[in-house]
């Protein structure tokens, strides 16, 4: 029979061995434990974003005779916009007179590509000097014809010689600036200005046009609806 000392002295043994094994089996445990993080983000090469959005602009040129120089194409999207530059005798028209004035639409260097709708006739109210035309007889009477071709060089001239040569469109028709309609068919441009729809337009105030129309002024303005197109 053992004696009380030393059950005491097995008990401590164990005891400690106890404590030995706990702390071992801790210090195992942690030692093994590596850690790692991986992240991703939306980036690009060289540290930039990753996400955004594309751009989309359409620019207008409406030198006559046309000039395709970069200080020519400018960005006009309210009301009146840039004005045409009408052939001579804008102001003092007879009965039976044209005036023709062109315009040139392409996208921004940097744009999408677009699909193109020249709106109806609006008029513009805030002139100076203001218009003269009482009862909008003028604004009813001019009629106005439109008509488009397609290239980055210049079409035939906008005038009715140029008309019959080949490229042309008509996509306006004999309307009456007060009855006016959008234009029949849409165009399209290119992305990154690589091509140029170009646009004539023709204002005529009509034989056998009253004396009452003497006088008068109006000031229409034409807005081109421009819709992006994915790449």
């Amino acid at each position: 029979m053992s004696s009380p000392s030393r059950q005491r002295n097995t008990r401590k043994i164990a005891a400690i061995a106890a404590g030995a094994l706990v702390v071992g089996l801790g210090a195992t445990y942690t030692l093994a434990s590596w850690n790692d993080s991986e992240w991703v983000w939306g980036g690009a090469a060289g540290n930039a974003p990753g996400v955004g959005t594309d751009t989309f602009e359409v620019l207008q040129n409406t030198t006559n005779a046309y000039v395709d120089a970069p200080a020519n194409w400018v960005n006009r999207e309210t009301k009146p916009g840039d004005p045409l530059q009408f052939s001579l005798g804008a102001l003092s028209l007879t009965p039976g007179d044209q005036i023709f004035a062109p315009v040139a639409l392409r996208s921004d260097d940097d744009s999408l590509a677009a699909t193109v709708q020249l709106s109806a006739a609006e008029k513009v109210t805030t002139t100076t000097p203001a218009t003269v035309d009482p009862g909008d007889l003028l604004w009813g009477a001019v009629l106005a014809d439109v008509y488009t071709a397609t290239g980055t060089a210049a079409p035939s001239a906008c005038t009715p010689a140029g008309f019959t040569a080949t490229g042309w469109t008509q996509i306006v028709t004999n309307q009456p600036l007060a009855t006016a309609t959008a234009a029949t068919g849409t165009q399209s441009l290119d992305a990154g200005g690589g091509s140029t729809q170009h646009y004539c337009f023709v204002l005529e105030l009509p034989a056998g046009s009253p004396d009452t129309l003497q006088g008068r002024t109006v000031a229409p303005a034409w807005k081109f609806d421009s819709t992006s197109v994915a790449p």
